[in-house]
């Protein structure tokens, strides 16, 4: 799940140390050395150095690693979800539950990479049938993997967890907001695999010039989540080495909400989609499109559905403040530009951005030329809109340069509506439920990037496909790919070809 657009740097670092504060109450959570470029090739190259350990365990030797990684993650989630509360912001029971889904990502791609990545034999074909074809799908090598705040353990680890699997080494750099966090996940795998050597999984500490140190390294393929703006920056990085990376990038997520829908179950869905983790999840919602015949009714239960949900550093708050201060002034902002455009706030309104915590905001008759709608605001805000159709719903989610998520309500066409939506996951009456489903591929299309993480193509997306076609024996006067060929030879095949192939019409 992805960022807000990169930060700049907290005035409280130096040159070589980065400072990592409690976003609600700005007290000191740590300080950290930071990587330069020289740090970054020493990492690399110790990742480098540990690969041919980790790739000769094979799949069982790094599934029993991977597991005893979770299990060591989870013996101590009570430590581990209070450092994500402190770091991150985010209340102890939402940084439980980032834990748990965590874990059943290391488990599913511990326990399927045999299967999924194991060398696979195809059919050779009629013309080849001498032939024995195998595809084996190999490590890239080393992995970069750069992380982003809002889901400092769930996001990296889709990534991270999955190149493992596949039999990569990986370098992390997890967010300049979240170092502590990503530095106690790695700790936890060496941890838990005392007998393996150092640099199976490095961390490094540092804020954009770490991150393109690594992008510029000698790196065999990069994971990043973030905004869209730095992923064609990085784009543009590994394209000077040819890299090849995945891109996991903003979203403005729509929510259709047709006229059969239960709408009780739809505004309790939208409400927790748009608001949770103060809104900073890139699958969650911030356009909704309803049918005419039960809009107002369900303004009426979305309403009613957020009294009493409000922020703060508290654990018994519905959610925390905004993780990064300058993304408060982007949902001031759009929030500003809807109601000068004509739209008007249902619940709250500019009065509900205090700074670091952003009360929740329900925007209607918002054009759908304003920046609320437009843009990815990353904060606890959402815009309603009637529709007179389902056609009209689906072109209006549709009308964006982004593609992640989707959300559908409905009882009846729920699947179909699904279906015809641009994006790289959809939902249909529940919210954000293919995040929670380890064997779904995640990722979007468009302005949301490309590449996939978790499930079948989340293993596949870290080990290249290797073709190797052995002959097996001869079949004599059929050498077609030799200079010794007979014309006769080409002639029985001119026939044989145009008999399997001239027929259809």
């Amino acid at each position: 799940m992805t960022e807000a657009p990169a930060a700049t740097r907290p005035a409280e670092a130096t040159p070589t140390t980065l400072t990592s504060l409690n976003p609600a109450t700005g007290e000191l959570v740590a300080e950290f050395p930071i990587d330069d470029a020289a740090a970054v090739a020493v990492a690399v190259e110790r990742a480098r150095g540990a690969l041919a350990t980790w790739r000769d365990l094979g799949f069982d030797g790094r599934r029993k690693a991977l597991l005893r990684w979770a299990s060591q993650l989870i013996n101590n989630s009570d430590e581990l979800s209070a450092l994500v509360h402190k770091e991150n912001g985010k209340p102890l029971e939402d940084a439980f539950l980032e834990l748990m889904l965590t874990l059943e990502h290391i488990d599913w791609a511990a326990k399927n990479a045999k299967k999924v990545l194991s060398p696979q034999k195809v059919k050779p074909g009629s013309f080849m049938a001498n032939h024995e074809a195998v595809i084996e799908r190999r490590a890239y090598g080393v992995v970069g993997v750069i992380g982003p705040w809002n889901y400092p353990l769930y996001t990296p680890n889709g990534s991270i967890a999955y190149a493992l699997a596949a039999g990569n080494t990986v370098v992390f750099k997890p967010s300049e907001y979240t170092v502590a966090i990503g530095r106690y996940y790695a700790e936890a795998f060496k941890k838990a695999n005392p007998q393996l050597p150092a640099g199976i999984l490095e961390v490094l500490v540092g804020y954009g010039e770490t991150g393109a140190a690594l992008v510029k390294s000698n790196i065999d393929k990069i994971a990043f989540t973030g905004s869209t703006p730095t992923g064609k920056q990085i784009m543009a990085a590994a394209a000077e080495r040819m890299t090849p990376i995945v891109l996991e990038c903003g979203g403005k997520d729509a929510a259709i909400v047709a006229a059969d829908a239960n709408i009780e179950a739809a505004a309790e869905a939208i409400a927790w989609s748009a608001m949770a983790n103060s809104g900073q999840t890139c699958v969650g919602t911030e356009r909704v499109y309803v049918e005419e015949p039960v809009y107002d009714k369900f303004l009426t239960a979305l309403r009613a559905k957020l009294v009493g949900v409000a922020p703060g550093g508290h654990d018994s708050a519905s959610y925390g403040p905004m993780t990064m201060p300058s993304q408060v002034d982007v949902v001031k902002r759009h929030i500003d530009d809807a109601l000068a455009r004509g739209g008007r706030a249902l619940v709250g309104g500019p009065e509900s951005v205090r700074a670091p915590f952003v009360d929740p905001v329900v925007l209607v008759d918002t054009p759908e030329d304003s920046l609320a709608v437009t843009e990815e605001t990353f904060g606890p805000t959402v815009t309603v809109r009637a529709v007179k159709s389902i056609d009209e719903a689906v072109e209006l989610a549709n009308a964006t340069e982004f593609g992640l998520a989707s959300t559908v309500f409905s009882k009846s066409h729920g699947m179909e509506i699904a279906r015809r939506l641009r994006a790289g996951a959809t939902s249909v009456n529940a919210a954000l439920s293919f995040a929670a489903i380890s064997a779904l591929p995640f990722g979007g299309v468009g302005a949301s990037g490309f590449g996939r993480i978790h499930g079948a193509d989340g293993l596949r997306e870290f080990a290249y496909p290797h073709a190797i076609a052995r002959q097996r024996f001869t079949i004599p006067g059929m050498a077609l790919l030799s200079f010794s060929r007979s014309s006769s030879t080409v002639g029985v095949i001119k026939k044989v070809i145009t008999f399997r192939h001239g027929r259809h019409s």
